[in-house]
């Protein structure tokens, strides 16, 4: 009997997905650990997954790709390039964005600098990043850590709500931040977490700061060079696509006018999702960090509660990472030793708040064989 569960997506609960919060555990044996390649899924159980997953209204194309220490195993593509059918099949190694994904690889820059004695976790935003107190940009920077920037818990209100995605008028990352200084706090610094972009936009000026070297030049050096992510990339420009064959999600304008995701400001995400990237070139990102190649433990584990606050379970065999935008949502998920990775990414012709879980949880059911 093939592992994937039709359950796995039938009655799962509507939730609003989260960008960057882990889904609620399954249950797994005590001890459970990925050993042996065998324990990989197949292309024919990973079809089936990325099938159902298709037939979902509002779904345009769905790609998955499934990796066992850097090989690829499997892949599925099902649904279509463009809306209605149209354009043929999306290559499953077609390059995706990222979305809020993102967010693991500026945390990731930042606690290097962290490891080489740039700054401290603790440290206050107002001493590593001083315009933001000097021009007011930041409510409290005088209280707020960088810790708390890690984890979402300053309480630094979220922008993106007050920008129109196909607006491409280049807004600089100090202009993200004063639009969220223009919104009313929520909650105290040091609280529970309350997502904000705003967090990871702070994370990426202050690496800045530190190297002299623009973010992309730091992902480029400490990421995608020697994790030979070969065709990821942070877009420079508003209204820089994705390059190459991809699939095309489509969103709603100003005027309620669906439209493809193509054409959203391709920079306002910046280091809170701007990145774009491959099923491959993500799944090497998460072997490395799970196995332990990109930081020491202890500063591995300030993401673990991650970006969206929820504590990672050390028994679960498969830890899901989510990222969603116009048109478009994607989930790797990776085995905590980083032998094994399912990415998926999907295109969207309407808002599907719940797909994000239930890509979670029909990966879960891929990647983790039953009792």
């Amino acid at each position: 009997m093939s592992r994937v569960k039709s359950a796995a997506i039938a009655g799962l609960a509507c939730t609003t997905l989260v960008l960057g919060v882990a889904a609620p555990a399954t249950a797994v044996r005590a001890g459970f650990s990925w050993t042996a390649a065998s324990m990989a899924p197949t292309s024919a159980e990973v079809q089936r997954a990325v099938n159902e997953l298709a037939k979902r209204s509002g779904v345009v194309g769905v790609i998955a790709e499934a990796y066992y220490d850097g090989k690829r195993v499997a892949r599925a593509t099902a649904g279509s390039r463009l809306l209605d059918g149209k354009g043929g099949m999306i290559p499953s190694g077609s390059r995706y964005r990222a979305w809020s994904q993102t967010k693991f690889m500026t945390a990731a820059v930042l606690l290097q600098l962290v490891d080489e004695g740039k700054l401290g976790v603790d440290d206050k935003l107002s001493d590593v990043l001083p315009i933001v107190a000097e021009k007011d940009l930041v409510e409290r920077a005088d209280e707020i850590t960088v810790r708390q920037l890690i984890q979402h818990t300053s309480g630094i209100p979220d922008y993106p709500g007050q920008i129109q995605p196909f607006d491409t008028t280049y807004k600089s990352p100090l202009d993200l931040v004063k639009i969220s200084r223009k919104l009313p706090r929520k909650q105290e610094p040091g609280e529970k977490p309350a997502y904000s972009n705003t967090n990871y936009v702070l994370l990426g000026l202050i690496v800045e700061k530190l190297t002299g070297r623009t973010l992309g030049q730091e992902f480029g050096r400490r990421l995608f060079t020697p994790l030979k992510m070969t065709r990821t990339y942070l877009p420079t420009k508003p209204t820089q696509g994705i390059k190459g064959p991809h699939g095309h999600g489509y969103h709603p304008d100003e005027q309620g006018e669906l439209r493809d995701a193509d054409g959203v400001n391709a920079t306002d995400p910046w280091a809170a999702g701007g990145v774009v990237s491959t099923a491959h070139d993500l799944s090497a990102f998460y072997r490395a960090f799970q196995r332990g190649k990109l930081l020491p433990q202890d500063l591995q584990k300030i993401l673990m509660p991650r970006p969206g606050g929820q504590a990672a379970d050390p028994a679960r065999c498969a830890d899901p990472f989510m990222g969603a935008g116009p048109g478009s949502l994607s989930v790797t998920s990776a085995s905590p030793d980083g032998h094994l990775q399912l990415a998926v990414s999907a295109t969207l012709s309407t808002d599907q708040p719940s797909l994000g879980q239930a890509i979670a949880e029909t990966s879960r059911a891929v990647l983790c064989p039953t009792q």
